[in-house]
C-alpha cells in the first residue's frame, strides 16, 4: 500500500503523505516513494510548482516505530546505507527542478523538519508544533542538518538542536523556518497564491533563480558534506547512548541518563 498520492492540476503537482495513522512517519519504503515522486514530478514540463502536503493531524513525525526498531539493531555499515537513502531523498527534494512548497497542516518532528527545510517555501497553520527531538533519543539531526540549519539559521539551530524543545508556528516564523503562518481555513489560499506567482513567472528564470540561491548561499550541500552527515548519524546510532535512547523510547521508559 502506497504511503503517498500524486495529483496534478493548475500548473502544479501535489505530493500528499497519506499515512495519518502513523503521523506520516518515515520508513525506508516511504523514503524511496518520496524520492521517486519528486523525481517524477520534477521532470514534467506541465508542472510549474510542487506542493508537499500531508493528511491528518501531523505533517510528519520523523522515523516510524517499526523502522526505529530495525535501526536499533543495525551495524554501522547498515546505518550508513540507511542514512544515505534519507540523505538522497532530501537532496532530490532540495534540487528538484521545479520550485517546491511545504503545505504544513500539522506537527513536524525530527526527520519531518528536513522535509520542510528542503522545500523552497513553507506555509504553516498557526496550530502546528515543531521539534528537533533527536538528542532526547541519544541521536543527532545529522542528515537533515544542512537543510534545517540553512532554513532556520545557525543561531536558532544552536538552541533547538541542543534542547529538543517544541516550538510553535509563530516561533518557526520568527526564526525563518517557515515563510507564512495562517489559520487552517486560509492554508490552501496562501499555497494557491504562491503557485499562481510561480506559474506567472518564466519557467527558465524560476529554475535559474533557484539554482542561483543554492549556488550563492553559504556552503554547498555537496557529496562531501552529505557523506559527513551520513557518517555522523551512523556513528551515533551505533553508540551506547544512541542504542539506549532508541530502546528506551521504544520501551516507553526514561533513558539511563535521566535521573529519577
Amino acid at each position: 500500500m502506497s504511503a503517498l498520492k500524486i495529483t496534478y492540476g493548475e500548473h502544479r503537482a501535489t505530493i500528499t503523505l497519506t499515512q495519518p495513522e502513523v503521523r506520516n512517519a518515515f520508513s525506508d519504503e516511504v523514503i524511496a516513494e518520496i524520492t521517486a515522486a519528486f523525481q517524477e514530478v520534477g521532470a514534467r514540463d506541465d508542472v510549474r510548482a510542487v506542493v508537499l502536503a500531508a493528511e491528518g493531524p501531523a505533517f510528519c513525525a520523523g522515523a516510524n516505530l517499526n523502522w526505529m526498531r530495525r535501526m536499533s539493531d543495525y551495524t554501522r555499515a547498515e546505518n550508513l546505507a540507511d542514512a544515505g537513502k534519507l540523505a538522497e531523498m532530501l537532496r532530490v527534494i532540495y534540487e528538484c527542478q521545479k520550485p517546491t512548497i511545504a503545505r504544513v497542516q500539522g506537527d513536524v518532528y525530527a526527520g519531518g523538519m528536513g522535509l520542510v527545510a528542503a522545500c523552497d517555501m513553507a506555509v504553516s497553520v498557526d496550530t502546528a508544533g515543531f521539534c528537533l527531538s533527536e538528542v532526547k533519543l541519544g541521536l543527532i539531526p545529522a542528515t537533515i542538518s544542512p537543510y534545517v540549519i540553512r532554513a532556520m539559521g545557525a543561531r536558532a539551530a544552536h538552541r533547538y538542536f541542543l534542547t529538543a524543545e517544541r516550538f510553535d508556528a509563530q516561533e518557526a516564523l520568527r526564526i525563518g523556518f517557515v515563510h507564512e503562518v495562517v489559520a487552517a481555513d486560509q492554508l490552501d489560499a496562501r499555497v494557491d497564491a504562491l503557485v499562481k506567482a510561480l506559474a506567472s513567472a518564466s519557467p527558465n528564470a524560476v529554475r535559474a533563480c533557484k539554482r542561483l540561491v543554492q549556488d550563492v548561499a553559504e556552503r554547498a550541500i555537496d557529496g562531501q558534506l552529505i557523506a559527513a552527515t551520513v557518517e555522523g548519524i551512523a556513528d551515533i546510532r551505533a553508540s551506547d547512548e544512541g542504542r539506549e535512547g532508541v530502546q528506551s523510547f521504544l520501551q516507553k521508559r526514561k533513558p539511563a541518563w535521566v535521573a529519577g
